[in-house]
């Protein structure tokens, strides 16, 4: 009995690896954050194996139901929409759940799209943390001071049309000239980075507004 993790393209289908449609042709069910999306991939790859909801929202409901499955002998294997599951993502319950459980969980390695934005930001990245999304609302001034200090490159997930806002506190907080990097549409046809200070990363992306993923690297303080 055994829960697989496994990672789908953030982009490009290329980065589909042999080893996840093998393994996503051979479980007895795939657990989709969305069926629809995951639709598209599975019938690209010529992948007919069950699916069944799995997202922030029903998650909770579905968990102890999908353990008790594996527990009677099925295959499980987890995706979501893109990348990698449970880095912001539905799946870290379903996986703790299984760990608490004594199943087997096997994560394959691949597709997320904070490592390539780390390395092509040029920033250091012998040491980094990743934040994720930030707060919207509550805590959210009271993160950004936390991390003014953090010495480590920091990785954040942001959308299009909070990147301005985001950049431009980011900037006030941890100064106009710390050096950042915006990534987006990772490993898509319209993949590009833009480096600079967090001042004019905010001035380049008022005048022009971005479209699709967004990931923010910024440099930790220096010493």
């Amino acid at each position: 009995m055994k829960l697989f993790v496994v990672p789908t393209p953030v982009g490009n289908l290329e980065d589909m690896t042999f080893r996840a449609i093998r393994v996503l042709k051979e479980v007895d069910l795939i657990l989709a954050e969305d069926t629809r999306t995951s639709g598209f991939l599975l019938k690209h790859f010529e992948i007919k194996t069950p699916m069944q909801s799995h997202h922030k929202f029903n998650e909770h409901k579905t968990v102890e139901t999908v353990v008790q499955r594996i527990k009677g002998g099925q295959k499980v294997a987890l995706i979501s929409d893109a990348g990698t599951p449970a880095i912001s993502d539905p799946g870290f319950l379903v996986v703790r759940q299984c760990v608490e459980n004594g199943i087997d969980v096997e994560c394959l390695p691949g597709a997320t799209a904070l490592i390539p934005a780390l390395v092509a930001s040029g920033l250091p990245n012998d040491r980094f943390c990743f934040e994720g999304f930030l707060p919207q609302k509550k805590g959210r001034q009271t993160k950004l001071r936390e991390l003014s200090s953090e010495k480590r490159t920091m990785i954040f997930y942001e959308s299009p049309f909070r990147l301005v806002k985001t950049l431009s506190q980011l900037a006030e907080v941890f100064g106009q000239e710390r050096k950042a990097s915006v990534s987006r549409e990772i490993s898509k046809v319209f993949e590009e980075t833009k480096r600079g200070t967090l001042a004019e990363l905010a001035q380049q992306f008022t005048a022009q507004v971005p479209k699709g993923e967004i990931v923010v690297i910024v440099a930790g303080i220096e010493e």
